[in-house]
């Protein structure tokens, strides 16, 4: 990055575009690049003709190409916020609980516990942690999100390429994913497809639920039993689509909520179960299965269950 006028403050600055932001449109490149501006002054200097791309005007949805040198004009952007550091628990799963990758891709273990980014009330979340771990990667975005209190399975792009083949992939078919969960009682069948239509942001009490509608979005998921045990039972769960709180909200209308939700199960199931230990959401992201978006190779990725909730099933044998 260079200046046409060293003395001048705020200054014109010229980015060449590299494989982080190849293929994204100009107006959200400038979005993130001008945090705090409005966006209506974002419009307003490209239509003005103020920004340029290789010397030449430019629309706002045109997507930029390798090796484009953006010219953005003087424009006083909002400080940046005190780096909030990441918590050591976090960090140390981050560093260790890698299952995969490579120059394109980033699995990882996810912890319970955590949110997979920052947001309302939420100060760092596995992103922030892993930019703030890694600061020598100029790409790391999330592909797809776990609730907070669900572990396992994670990927995250380290390139906007393989970002977008992976977005595709999760708009479609292209990932096999498999959970392992822990329902209240005992669930007699071997195996269920639960095809029923999911509501979100339904108000409950002041508290934003997800629940069962016919006015809602089309949603399957396909429950395995793996193991019966005293008051409790041991399931895969294979979602076939990609609801907010797909699994949660079908184990309940199973009549078998997940152990530790405390959101769609009942409260004192959860308080019996917590006198034994279980401290946590039992729903674990264990399995995943799609293409590799550069190579093509089949991947078949596997979480193993969080030594807290192994030791917790052992005891029930």
């Amino acid at each position: 990055m260079k200046s046409e006028d060293n003395k001048a403050v705020p200054k014109v600055h010229y980015i060449e575009i590299t494989d982080a932001h190849e293929g994204q449109r100009l107006d959200n490149f400038l979005m993130k690049m001008l945090k705090g501006v409005p966006k209506s002054r974002i419009y307003r200097i490209i239509r003005k003709g103020e920004v340029r791309i290789n010397k030449g005007r430019c629309d706002a949805k045109r997507k930029l190409i390798l090796g484009d040198l953006v010219r953005i004009p003087p424009i006083r952007v909002a400080e940046e916020k005190e780096l909030i550091s990441a918590p050591a628990y976090l960090t140390s799963c981050l560093k260790r609980d890698v299952i995969f990758e490579d120059n394109a891709i980033l699995v990882i273990n996810k912890p319970s516990g955590f949110a997979v980014h920052g947001g309302s009330g939420i100060s760092t979340g596995v992103i922030e942690a892993l930019r703030e771990l890694r600061p020598e990667s100029h790409f790391l975005e999330l592909v797809h999100r776990l609730d907070r209190d669900t572990s396992g399975c994670l990927i995250i792009a380290k390139k906007r390429s393989a970002l977008r083949t992976l977005h595709e992939y999760f708009r479609g078919d292209g990932v096999k994913k498999s959970y392992l969960a822990l329902l209240d009682g005992r669930w007699e069948k071997k195996k269920l497809i639960v095809d029923q239509p999911l509501l979100k942001n339904v108000s409950q009490g002041g508290q934003r639920m997800v629940k069962i509608s016919s006015s809602g979005k089309p949603s399957k998921t396909l429950f395995k039993q793996l193991a019966l045990y005293q008051g409790a039972t041991l399931v895969e769960a294979s979602p076939y689509t990609g609801r907010t709180h797909q699994i949660r909200v079908h184990a309940a209308w199973l009549g078998h909520a997940i152990i530790g939700d405390e959101r769609y199960g009942k409260t004192e199931i959860n308080k019996a179960f917590k006198r034994r230990g279980y401290k946590r959401l039992f729903l674990h992201a264990h399995k995943l299965q799609f293409a590799h978006p550069v190579s093509g190779e089949i991947l078949r990725l596997t979480a193993p269950l969080p030594d807290e909730l192994q030791a917790l099933l052992d005891k029930e044998q």
